[in-house]
């Protein structure tokens, strides 16, 4: 029988892991997913870095060399973190070799949350981390700030390969394409391979029915509960059809004659917030062609378990996802409000964890140095 991640892959969904940890990755788990679940790529943020640093053993080593060192917490969060990515990159790598124009096998890491604002800060960053992993299946994570935006020029303009993070608005996802399309041209002037570019453009799905159902939920009436859990699918899917109108017409076709890759649209934050909603919403519900979506390993299992059922095309429901989203807005609940407001939370959270990570990683290396100096 086809599984329902096979159907997915069969429609041009490319299915990517949204976690890492050195224990998935000495475990074989990381390879696992990858043989028998389609897995072709792997996302990180600073939130699940934090996770993984914070409680696995498999760091003690590292952290207690980079203590003798006495590196910062800053520098041990890179080297720790790149490690990881590079690792994982080279499990992928067969991935990647295979893939069109290297679209897949790749591995994500981001700049500092905290640069989110600065643009020359996060073009420095991302050349760092280029440099640090050294693996030409990785992408840096920008977030889609408009300190962001010209980043992302820039970095795609040096030939870097960029995912784009944090999106959440239809307008801020036409800026993030058209920095992508211009970062393109300047690569091109330059004289670099463009087939070697690769983008996505990290939608983020689920925060925004968790926000629009809350103000709903205080109206309190029934046309209000009617339109529980339709406004994120109906984003998303009027974003891939921004997607089909950006890239297309001259302007994208002389760069695609070039060589030049589109860069697709990454569904992301896909694990259902609401009990209430089947736990394969944000997967089934966003199938295109030239998409990805990142989802964590609970999400993955899901959707492997679901029966396998006749895929519908996203590219069919862009008139009902706009009444969907006229009707919210009728209620009084203004979109555009509320994606700003997610995206300013959602740089302040990866902030606030990669601080934690900060801290956390500063006790251990602490923790290492007390023993070393008691061996001592």
């Amino acid at each position: 029988m086809t599984s329902m991640l096979k159907k997915l892959s069969d429609a041009g969904v490319s299915v990517w892991l949204d976690t890492l940890s050195r224990g998935r990755i000495r475990s074989g788990s990381l390879s696992e997913l990858i043989s028998s679940r389609y897995v072709v790529g792997v996302t990180t943020n600073p939130t699940i870095f934090r996770d993984a640093i914070a409680h696995g053993v498999e760091y003690e080593d590292q952290m207690c060399e980079l203590a003798v060192r006495g590196v910062s917490a800053e520098e041990a969060v890179r080297t720790v973190t790149a490690t990881d990515v590079r690792d994982a990159a080279d499990i992928l790598r067969p991935t990647y070799l295979v893939s069109p124009a290297g679209r897949d096998g790749r591995v994500s890491i981001e700049v500092d949350p905290h640069m989110a604002h600065d643009t020359t800060a996060t073009i420095a960053e991302a050349r760092h981390l280029t440099w640090l992993v050294d693996r030409p299946n990785t992408s840096i994570k920008i977030p889609a700030t408009e300190a962001g935006l010209p980043a992302i020029t820039e970095t795609i303009a040096q030939g870097i390969s960029v995912n784009v993070t944090l999106i959440f608005s239809l307008a801020r996802y036409r800026q993030v394409a058209e920095a992508y399309v211009a970062g393109v041209e300047k690569a091109r002037a330059a004289g670099l391979d463009l087939s070697q570019i690769s983008s996505v453009a990290s939608f983020f799905v689920s925060r925004m029915d968790t926000e629009i159902d809350r103000r709903l939920d205080a109206l309190g009436t029934l046309e209000a509960t009617a339109l529980r859990g339709r406004s994120a699918v109906a984003n998303a899917r009027l974003a891939y059809e921004a997607f089909e109108e950006v890239f297309s017409g001259e302007r994208w076709n002389r760069l695609q004659r070039a060589g030049a890759n589109k860069q697709r649209p990454l569904w992301a934050s896909t694990g259902v917030k609401d009990g209430a909603y089947e736990a394969t919403k944000y997967v089934c519900g966003l199938i295109a062609p030239e998409t990805v979506n990142t989802m964590p390993e609970a999400t993955l299992l899901a959707v492997e378990a679901q029966e396998p059922s006749a895929i519908s095309d996203l590219r069919r429901t862009y008139d009902e996802a706009r009444a969907d989203l006229e009707a919210v807005e009728r209620l009084g609940i203004r979109c555009s409000e509320v994606v700003q407001q997610l995206e300013d939370e959602g740089v302040s959270k990866f902030q606030e964890s990669w601080d934690s990570l900060l801290t956390a990683t500063e006790a251990r290396l602490e923790a290492c140095t007390r023993r070393l100096h008691t061996w001592s």
